[in-house]
């Protein structure tokens, strides 16, 4: 009860941050641009999460990009479907052959474009999509705190997905396997924010030609906003990827010992930023 209630608290403090820098700055002055060590980025003022870290800290999410950068080459291609701003994107580009970007938030689509364009990532093609399993409309909510939380309305919504009033559109969605021409990835990146369910579901020939998968694992993501069991989730894992990488635990196990540690972390609510199944 009481740590239920201080998240509650949290997350309003946040959402009220937020609102008192976009009034500092005015209806005409909500976005700031910052060099960083990631590129050149637009970002919106009042995010306090990507946006912020790179305002604030000059880089963001660099122990990812290294360990990611270790699973590709010049040659390689690379989807990265969740590429919100392009902060992961961006210089990930900078490491391989092509890119193919993957962003359903339209308003976050307009900044990647917009960041595209000033680091000149001219190998990376960028989709105004979301990811799905079958091409269908969704309700999708456009969260501003947090941009990149912005998801599709969860099967069981609750405050920690609201608690920023978001605005709820309808987004175009497609399975990669039917949008996209080409289906052979060096690495596939996705973070979707509890989607990830659904778009692993709608791209068995992608995966199954992958080497490295890697995937955002909340286990509140996957009960709340996919509303399916661990064991869903895990299904959607190509056989030949053999090997499983947990960074929060600095540890790779092979398959079947990887599920059951993902298992008890599902259990105790514990999640990581980029599960690599990898072979």
């Amino acid at each position: 009860m009481l740590k239920s209630l201080f998240w509650r608290i949290n997350f309003f403090l946040k959402y009220k941050k937020s609102q008192r820098i976009k009034r500092k700055l005015g209806a005409d002055n909500q976005r700031v641009t910052v060099d960083t060590k990631n590129g050149v980025f637009v970002v919106d003022a009042g995010d306090l999460e990507v946006g912020a870290t790179l305002r604030l800290k000059g880089e963001y999410g660099t122990d990812e990009i290294e360990r990611l950068s270790r699973l590709i080459d010049a040659k390689s291609s690379i989807l990265v479907v969740g590429a919100h701003i392009g902060a992961l994107a961006i210089p990930l580009a900078k490491q391989c052959s092509k890119l193919i970007a993957i962003e359903a938030n339209p308003n976050n689509f307009d900044l990647l474009q917009i960041n595209l364009k000033l680091n000149q990532s001219s190998n990376i093609s960028a989709y105004n999509i979301a990811a799905s399993s079958k091409s269908e409309t969704i309700k999708f909510q456009l969260n501003t705190v947090n941009s990149g939380g912005s998801k599709r309305v969860p099967v069981n919504n609750n405050y920690m997905y609201t608690y920023d009033n978001p605005e709820v559109i309808e987004v175009a969605a497609h399975s990669l396997d039917e949008f996209l021409d080409i289906s052979h990835f060096d690495l596939v990146l996705i973070d979707i924010e509890g989607s990830e369910y659904f778009a692993m579901k709608g791209m068995p020939k992608i995966l199954s030609k992958t080497q490295n998968l890697v995937v955002e694992f909340l286990p509140h993501h996957i009960k709340n906003v996919a509303g399916v069991r661990l064991s869903d989730f895990i299904d959607n894992i190509p056989e030949h990827l053999t090997k499983v990488t947990i960074p929060s635990k600095n540890t790779t196990y092979p398959i079947g010992e990887g599920i059951v540690i993902l298992s008890q972390m599902f259990d105790a609510g514990q999640g990581d930023d980029g599960i690599i199944f990898h072979s």
